[in-house]
């Protein structure tokens, strides 16, 4: 399964909504991945207070707050599940 990646920060309020919100939109079509950016220093230098960003493949989907656009526009991009 295809999976987005979400990075985040503890305690970040923002954070938590965007997860809260994005994880019904992507149910099924996409794994999830979030990381805390303390956690690994790369990604510290990378995003900074710049959380929450969503990526799907190194690209940036949304950041902040859900894109429900970006959101529909990736899942439309996906091939077809197989096997149904």
């Amino acid at each position: 399964m295809p999976e987005l990646q979400i990075y985040s920060r503890k305690g970040c309020h923002l954070c938590e909504i965007l997860i809260e919100e994005l994880l019904p939109l992507v149910h099924g079509a996409l794994a999830v991945e979030v990381h805390d950016i303390d956690s690994c220093p790369e990604w510290q230098a990378k995003y900074g207070t710049r959380v929450p960003v969503v990526e799907y493949e190194g690209r940036v989907i949304c950041q902040y707050r859900v894109d429900g656009e970006a959101i529909s526009a990736l899942l439309g991009s996906l091939p077809a599940a197989s096997g149904d």
